[in-house]
């Protein structure tokens, strides 16, 4: 029997909220004459050049580039050209575009972390090369002054380079220090440090031995762990950034009957604010004057309009689809509720952000003892030799030989393989932890349109319809820009049909479309508008003349790979359950459909953020799979995330992990990767421990230089790399 888990019928309206305006009225206009687009439903480099050129086009555009990571077009146009001159543009070439706000949005964003690291490991790798080369004269039977020089040489190139290149390294084993904890990095610093300052030690009393070869080599290893760890996610903007940025920027202000634009920041409650068709509602308010229909699929994932009149609330964020809204301003600024959505998101992105990594509980543990064992072999040989040189290339060696350079590399190693293959399947990895928590998952969430179903309506009826009919309705439907419309006109185009000749063709708000032909009045449009019974699923009507409405029916097409997805993760033990901002008939037959045993219908953002609230308190571990801004909150408090690539800027911000193709079917192969990850990060763990073992008594005892530590730390490091690419070949 199926289990349905319905919110309160009577939820507030506030909270079904969009976007605020968080910019003060100082705040830093964006650049003259810059307008944003978001572009949600570009994905090849088709839609870029079919975008560019046609914007080009458009007078008084001076350049447009699209970026297709962002899906986001930038445009310099000249002082008149509005955004609403340039998103109607776009929609005529056949893409969904919103206006973004400039000025929230900041520089864009550049990799300078992974260059920086890149160039650090760069110099480590030159200067150990060369450090190297005077080495082979020293070991070849350089002696005395000869000898000397070359270390000194060595010196000279190895110090500035050591103090750039571990600079990564230096920082965090500090702020772990002053912060009264140990990490990684502290065993890693002390180790350089020791090699280095044994080694000008042993160059300043004319010592054989000197180890900066070693020195540069273990920050080289490191480094390269570190960047590998880097590779494995993408750089990517905070979600309430992103949310921030789709705020609509601009509104008209209504004042003494003449409307001005201003600044959404300077509108306060009270305020009467214009909102033309295709146009977004700026603030929370009331309606006032006008009726229309509102697209509210951005916020709450409702798959068809909603008909808006005087005295109904309106959220910011909200699409007025047919007629001009005479709206009332009650909430402006921060106290509007996509503002609060914002913040809900940037406090679960903070709590997943306390995740403990298998590397830093591995730390935890390992650092102490690296510590104690060296300081150990120190106190043990000084009392036994009373010879502080001896003494300390043994504490030296030690350190070195059980430095974390394998641990180091035992996660970003198998992550990197393990993103490889999945890049390669559709499934591209954000977050460095997300591999590591999908294989703890037991409970996946899935949001319903747009991401089980590819949010598009599909006209069914098509060819049931007479030949007139279908003409009439193809006519109606151009005259409008109404989702059920379009789905009509790309009906009506695939199977070949002409429109009729249809005259005084007008858009009735909130209603439908009517015309006239062959002397009859027609209309397409709502079921009470034309008096019928409304059937239990998507549909519009078509009236022609005095005779009965014809109904025209819809359906939201399933993914590919939906079905096989959900009943695969059901046979392997997880819970699958359904959360929609849609009614309760429609999710519930979307559940029933696909064998989903749990559901919740008609969620808000909010709900469905607390849903997966009290799941992660019942002890759940739950992957989030959701593709709208209503599905941001959901995506940032799950124990792991995915979004489609089709997904808004923001989802997929918030999400750990983005689907590049359209089947859903990765899904379950990411799951069994994710857990091969794990099994192979808890071996690249013994094998380092396993390493420990035999090479630490070596270096307690004094038969291993810490040139040979160096050496048989590399060892270590390179075997466990292998092991990370079995998994990259395919075998878990």
């Amino acid at each position: 029997m199926t289990a349905a888990l319905r919110p309160p019928v009577s939820a507030c309206p506030a909270c079904s909220a969009a976007p605020a305006a968080l910019a003060a009225a100082d705040a830093q206009e964006a650049q003259a004459g810059e307008i944003v687009l978001s572009l949600p439903t570009i994905h090849c480099a088709a839609c870029i050049a079919r975008i560019e050129s046609g914007l080009a086009e458009h007078e008084g555009v001076n350049a447009a580039r699209v970026n297709l990571t962002l899906k986001r077009a930038t445009i310099d146009a000249a002082p008149g050209i509005t955004a609403g001159d340039m998103v109607a543009a776009v929609t005529a070439l056949g893409y969904e575009a919103h206006e973004l706000d400039a000025s929230a949005l900041g520089a864009t964003a550049t990799d300078r972390v992974g260059r920086d690291l890149l160039m650090r490991l760069a110099v480590a790798g030159f200067a150990s090369m060369n450090v190297m080369l005077l080495s082979v004269a020293v070991w070849s039977g350089a002696a005395d002054a000869t000898r000397d020089m070359f270390h000194w040489i060595s010196a000279a190139i190895a110090l500035p380079a050591i103090a750039f290149a571990g600079q990564p390294f230096f920082r965090n084993a500090w702020s772990a220090l002053r912060a009264g904890r140990l990490n990684m990095d502290v065993p890693i610093t002390l180790a350089i440090v020791l090699a280095v300052g044994m080694s000008l030690w042993e160059t300043a009393l004319s010592g054989h031995h000197a180890y900066f070869d070693a020195a540069l080599t273990l920050t080289f290893f490191l480094l390269g762990g570190r960047y590998l760890d880097h590779r494995t996610r993408a750089i990517a903007r905070s979600a309430a950034e992103e949310l921030t940025a789709l705020e609509v920027p601009r509104a008209w202000l209504l004042e003494d009957g003449t409307e001005r634009e201003v600044s959404v920041a300077q509108l306060r409650v009270g305020d009467l604010i214009v909102v033309r068709p295709g146009g977004r509602m700026p603030v929370d308010g009331e309606i006032t004057g006008g009726v229309s229909e509102l697209d509210r699929g951005l916020l709450t994932g409702e798959t068809l309009p909603v008909f808006a009149g005087p005295e109904q609330a309106v959220s910011a964020g909200e699409m007025n689809l047919t007629g001009p809204l005479t709206i009332r301003a009650t909430a402006v600024g921060r106290d509007t509720s996509l503002h609060r959505m914002a913040d809900l998101v940037a406090v679960a992105e903070s709590g997943r952000a306390n995740y403990t990594s298998l590397a830093d509980k591995a730390a935890k543990l390992y650092a102490p003892g690296v510590h104690i064992l060296s300081a150990l072999a120190f106190i043990g040989w000084y009392l036994a030799t009373f010879d502080l040189r001896t003494a300390l290339n043994i504490a030296a060696a030690v350190l070195i030989i059980t430095c974390p350079c394998a641990l180091g590399l035992a996660v970003p190693a198998v992550t990197t393989a393990a993103s490889g293959r999945l890049f390669r399947r559709g499934m591209l990895i954000k977050h460095a932890t997300a591999l590591e928590r999908l294989a703890e998952v037991d409970t996946v969430v899935f949001d319903k349109t747009g991401t089980l179903t590819t949010g598009t309506p599909v006209l069914m009826d098509m060819d049931r319809l007479g030949t007139h009919e279908a003409g009439i309705a193809l006519a109606l439907a151009l005259g409008s820009a109404h989702p059920l419309s379009r789905a009509i006109v790309q009906g009506g185009q695939m199977a070949g049909i002409a429109p009729a000749s249809v005259s005084e063709i007008t858009e009735v708000p909130g209603y439908g479309t009517r015309g006239v032909w062959q002397g009859q009045a027609v209309r397409l449009g709502r079921a009470s508008w034309m008096g019928a019974t409304p059937l239990a699923v998507t549909a519009t009507y078509l009236q022609v003349g005095e005779g009965a409405p014809i109904p025209l029916r819809f359906e939201d097409r399933l993914r590919d790979g939906a079905s096989e997805a959900v009943a695969q993760l059901i046979a392997r033990g997880f819970e699958v359950i359904l959360i929609s901002g849609d009614s309760a008939p429609v999710t519930e037959a979307m559940a029933d459909r696909l064998g989903i045993g749990r559901w919740m219908a008609e969620a808000l953002p909010a709900d469905k953020a607390d849903r997966i609230e009290s799941l992660r308190a019942a002890g759940r571990h739950v992957l989030m799979v959701g593709d709208g801004l209503n599905d941001t909150g959901a995506l940032a408090a799950a124990h792991v995330s995915i979004s489609p690539a089709s997904a808004l800027d923001a989802a997929r911000v918030a999400s750990d992990m983005v689907l590049l193709g359209s089947d859903l079917g990765v899904l379950v192969e990411a799951c069994s990767i994710a857990k091969s990850a794990t099994k192979r990060i808890r071996e690249n763990f013994r094998i380092a421990t396993f390493y420990n073992l035999i090479a630490v008594p070596l270096a307690v005892a004094g038969l291993a230089t810490p040139l040979i530590a160096a050496l048989a730390m590399s060892t270590s490091s390179i075997i466990v790399s292998l092991n990370a690419l079995r998994l990259r070949g395919g075998r878990t």
